[in-house]
């Protein structure tokens, strides 16, 4: 069996999580507070961020990124018409493009600053870097998250899927850092009805029951979060 190293709120774990349930995998999960810099986690990914994948053999694949493209290599041949990443070089383009998009872009605009102020602070220490939330982190990434909605609902127009006509890597990238947004309440829904119901779709899937039920202590959900119906 393998293992993942994850933080239920960093949105990067959180897709390849998806991933892993879409391929039908069923990891153990391991949670780890990557500001403990817990030296065998270092030593596992010396980076200290989440998630890393360790196969059941001792091979250790560190960052989201990475595992998509290594799970793809070792499992993507045997989901035949499920495969998350197509075979075609210029779909498997367009599927990198998007997934650069909202797992280095949409990370270091909106979802990095809302996860790091308004939830890992709360259990980090003063010399961790803990403390009251940044309210100008967060204003800038609520104003952030407008355009991006606006652009996955572009896509969509145009589109079945964020990348094509299939449900693909970039959709569960997507859908995973939305959720962590959508779970303080700050995804402005009303500004995108396209995008809306294309989440809806994806958080409707199976594999997302497990986030839904993922909870911050102390800190409740939006109301609407596991409401799949919105």
């Amino acid at each position: 069996m393998a293992t993942l190293f994850h933080f239920p709120f960093c949105a990067n774990s959180r897709f390849i999580r998806l991933v892993l349930a879409e391929m039908g995998m069923e990891p153990e999960l391991i949670e780890e507070r990557p500001w403990d810099r817990r030296d065998e986690f270092l030593i596992l990914n010396p980076a200290g961020t989440t998630p890393v994948l360790v196969e059941q053999g001792g091979l250790v694949v560190p960052g989201a990124g990475l595992i998509a493209e290594y799970l793809d290599e070792t499992r993507g041949l045997g989901l035949s018409g499920r495969r998350l990443l197509p075979e075609a070089t210029a779909d498997r383009v367009e599927v990198r493009r998007l997934l650069d998009w909202f797992l280095v872009k949409f990370e270091s605009e909106v979802t990095g600053y809302l996860v790091t102020e308004k939830i890992s602070k709360r259990f980090m220490t003063s010399a961790e870097g803990g403390g009251p939330p940044d309210m100008n982190a967060i204003r800038a990434a609520r104003i952030n998250v407008g355009y991006h909605l606006k652009y996955i609902g572009y896509l969509i127009a145009r589109r079945r899927w964020i990348a094509g006509d299939h449900l693909t890597y970039a959709d569960l990238a997507a859908a995973a850092h939305l959720s962590c947004v959508d779970y303080l309440g700050d995804v402005p829904w009303d500004e995108d009805e396209i995008a809306r119901d294309w989440y809806a779709r994806v958080k409707s899937r199976p594999s997302f029951r497990a986030l839904l039920a993922d909870r911050v202590p102390g800190m409740a959900p939006a109301d609407h979060y596991a409401n799949l119906d919105f």
